[in-house]
């Protein structure tokens, strides 16, 4: 079960994390979870430069360690880095310490002051710590979810997911992995034409 945008009442329950940009720019920010890996984001970065369009990237440190190539790759076509943890872990089943270790670990890989939590799962006493120890991390989170991860459904309905919920100023957030590639592959471009058709700008957190 997961929410396709995220409702006004989490929004308010979690006011100290970043939800959506300026509402008055029409403007929107895309985001990738779970790279680098192989195949996937490749494909992303190419279908962005065909658009001439900017993307943040929550990396996994573990995959950073895996694939520096391909994390080279994402610098170098000058998008924004953002922190997923080393090892994609949800805040919800995780010690606190232990989670706050584990974003310190992929931070000294991703040097970013960006930081979203797998899964969207984060405690609030998580959230504390993270202000706390890390000065100046943002937490975001998005209010736009393509479902491009969810197996069970097809390439429109991710592609309506977007397309129906995106206004100015949306977080959209979509998956460089291969769970979600069968259908961030023919939803992308398509997504991709059609907000920039509708004049939207990409940019970066």
């Amino acid at each position: 079960m997961y929410l396709t945008n995220s409702p006004f009442w989490l929004q308010w329950l979690y006011p100290t994390l970043t939800w959506h940009k300026n509402r008055k720019e029409k403007s929107i920010y895309l985001t990738f979870d779970d790279g680098p890996i192989p195949v996937v984001t490749p494909f992303v970065l190419n279908t962005l430069k065909k658009f001439n369009a900017k993307a943040t990237f929550f990396c996994i440190g573990e995959n950073i360690d895996k694939y520096p190539e391909i994390f080279a790759d994402v610098i170098s076509d000058g998008h924004t880095i953002g922190n997923h943890t080393y090892n994609h872990l949800k805040g919800w089943n995780t010690d606190n310490n232990e989670y706050l270790n584990n974003i310190k670990k992929c931070s000294d890989l991703t040097r970013s002051k960006l930081f979203r939590p797998p899964y969207g799962r984060i405690k609030q006493s998580q959230i504390s710590a993270i202000k706390e120890q890390i000065p100046g991390t943002e937490i975001v989170m998005w209010d736009v979810l393509s479902g491009d991860f969810d197996q069970s459904i097809s390439t429109q309905t991710c592609i309506n997911n977007v397309l129906k919920n995106t206004r100015n100023g949306s977080i959209i957030v979509f998956h460089d992995s291969i769970k979600a590639f069968d259908r961030l592959e023919h939803s992308l471009p398509v997504i991709l034409e059609n907000l920039s058709n509708n004049g939207f700008n990409f940019r970066m957190l």
